[in-house]
């Protein structure tokens, strides 16, 4: 009861509602696409999860946009950097990968701007891009389509030096 009343207050805090008001919301998919060579393990967008395949339910969006509405998205990769899977058969070894494997992901967040909307809105979806960087967009449209907002090419290397 308590995680569920502290999501409720994030999402009044993040989407601006105290400046907004009217309290009236539309709940929306949430869905991901990953830009990036490493695994993205699981993300979630102001608590509520998401996926990278599929749709997850749900994410509440004021029904109007206002100025400064933001997002919160906490994402966890796995930079593959554990030692190769020595497979099941000796038990020991197994546990001991397995460690490895979960203390080597990497854990992230990012508050990002929700770019304006209109009465034409989807859901949200997240782009997660190269040096942890991450992107939303609103629009119904699917990815790779012209008037999708987002260009990134899927699969990107990440770069020598990520700026600051």
């Amino acid at each position: 009861m308590l995680k569920r009343i502290f999501t409720i207050l994030v999402i009044l805090m993040m989407s601006g509602c105290s400046q907004a008001g009217s309290g009236d919301y539309t709940a929306g998919d949430i869905r991901g696409f990953n830009h990036t060579r490493q695994g993205v393990n699981h993300f979630t967008v102001n608590g509520y999860g998401g996926r990278l395949t599929g749709n997850s339910c749900c994410i509440l969006l004021p029904l109007k946009w206002t100025p400064g509405l933001k997002a919160r998205i906490e994402w966890e990769v796995d930079p593959d950097t554990a030692s190769p899977f020595p497979g099941y058969q000796d038990r020991e070894k197994y546990k001991k990968w397995e460690k490895e494997v979960k203390a080597s992901y990497q854990k992230h967040s990012a508050i990002v701007d929700i770019p304006e909307y209109g009465k034409s809105r989807c859901g949200i979806t997240v782009h997660f891009l190269p040096c942890n960087q991450v992107k939303v967009t609103t629009v119904c449209e699917g990815y790779g389509t012209p008037d999708y907002p987002i260009k990134e090419p899927l699969n990107m290397k990440e770069p020598a030096q990520c700026p600051q």
